[in-house]
């Protein structure tokens, strides 16, 4: 862990991440918290689950511009122009927050989520250009819990920001007038984007760019570069496996965050959004011990045993949740849903990039990102259908526990050798 912190360039990259995932997750937090204020039920569920779509859609269409953008060029110099229109974008979206303006910044949310899908694949190529093999899966491990601490923190200080500054003016009851009345809560947006675009100025250069690619426009169009990247990630059983339980476990993941809220007013009778907040964000302290403890337990090697240990975490988690009556239990649980998850995701990322090869890395990565993204439109396709349909959110909690516990079964029989020997080794581990 220190060695990589010695590392030039590592701790930049860390901040950089977390100040990025802050940026995007305050603007989600502000509009999701206005949706909560003003709609109810059906309705409130289908536009929670359509601002996750508005985020979740870039980086299906731009996957293969993506990818070829961070193989051809140097990714530092990718990630620095992302973060540069990344504080152009929040300027906008700060504006419409004054002018109580809300579908525009509801729209905006796509724009800033175009801006992430670009620099997204980028950043996690340059993260094994710079930490090499060896300490691939550590470096996953400290960059997720970078990342999860700026969700956990952007989810606490929006949250309850926005809380505060609501009940300043509790005529609030319009989406415009809500806007209008935490507008300041942009500039903290606009200053968190431009604190990133600083640290990307600290980026080395690793790699520089790489003229012998180009893009081809009506192979783009064809459906060419989607069918080809796709083809050789399907190609490949760890590369293909690893992307399913990465897109499995961050659809669950996004259906949750939809449907709690609702769930929470309706089941637990809570009604301020902070403290619902303050239950989820229990998750986020859990995903950054779980990362760390990767992190640490996975020094020079990447540990598959955590998989299907993940796995069967999660799914536990998510059985007990519909039966703790209080919030305290909802924030335990929570908090072990993190950790578990974290040690799901972290060697499943790491073996992504561990088996992508280096002229490859940023279209593997981007195809990961679409395959991922799909799966989360999809379920909360389906989420949004079920909700308007009639269902409840026990009902549709109770279906991604189903889900979950499918998945953990599979990578239990898949990895049965791998899970002994990590329960065996933290068993009986000597020093």
């Amino acid at each position: 862990m220190q060695r990589l912190l010695r590392m030039n360039g590592f701790l930049p990259l860390v901040l950089v991440a977390f100040m990025n995932a802050f940026v995007d997750l305050g603007h989600k937090v502000v509009i999701q918290n206005t949706v909560f204020k003003v709609y109810d039920g059906a309705l409130q569920v289908a536009l929670t689950g359509l601002v996750n779509a508005l985020i979740l859609l870039p980086f299906v269409a731009l996957m293969s511009p993506a990818g070829f953008i961070a193989d051809r060029f140097a990714k530092p110099r990718v990630m620095r122009h992302a973060a540069a229109a990344a504080v152009i974008v929040t300027l906008l979206i700060t504006a419409c927050y004054h002018l109580g303006w809300f579908w525009a910044a509801f729209a905006l949310t796509f724009v800033l989520a175009v801006q992430s899908a670009v620099y997204g694949p980028a950043k996690l190529g340059y993260l094994k250009e710079l930490a090499g093999v060896e300490e691939l899966a550590a470096a996953n491990g400290v960059l997720q819990a970078a990342s999860t601490g700026a969700i956990l923190t952007g989810m606490l200080a929006f949250s309850f920001g926005f809380e505060y500054l609501i009940d300043g003016a509790r005529t609030a009851s319009a989406s415009g007038a809500v806007l209008t009345t935490i507008a300041p809560l942009g500039w903290c947006l606009v200053a968190g984007a431009a604190i990133e675009y600083l640290l990307t100025l600290r980026l080395p250069i690793v790699r520089d760019d790489d003229p012998s690619l180009s893009f081809d426009f009506a192979r783009y169009r064809s459906g060419g570069y989607l069918r080809e990247t796709l083809g050789a990630l399907w190609s490949r059983p760890v590369l293909r496996l690893s992307v399913i339980g990465l897109g499995i476990f961050w659809s669950i993941a996004q259906v949750l965050v939809a449907v709690y809220p609702t769930f929470a007013e309706s089941f637990l009778g809570l009604s301020n959004v902070a403290m619902i907040q303050l239950v989820m964000a229990a998750a986020s302290v859990g995903v950054v011990l779980g990362s760390l403890a990767a992190a640490a337990l996975s020094r020079a090697h990447i540990e598959t045993g955590f998989i299907p240990l993940g796995a069967l975490g999660v799914a536990a988690c998510l059985v007990l949740l519909p039966g703790a009556a209080q919030a305290p239990m909802q924030g335990a649980l929570f908090l072990a849903l993190g950790a578990f998850g974290a040690l799901f995701i972290v060697p499943l990322n790491a073996l992504v990039q561990f088996n992508a090869g280096e002229h490859e890395l940023g279209r593997v990565l981007a195809a990961s990102a679409l395959v991922n993204n799909v799966l989360m439109i999809g379920f909360l396709a389906l989420t949004v259908v079920f909700a308007l349909g009639g269902f409840d959110e026990r009902a549709l909690l109770g279906i991604i526990t189903l889900v979950a516990a499918g998945g953990a079964l599979y990578t239990v029989l898949k990895l049965p050798q791998s899970l002994v020997r990590v329960l065996m080794s933290r068993l009986f581990a000597v020093r």
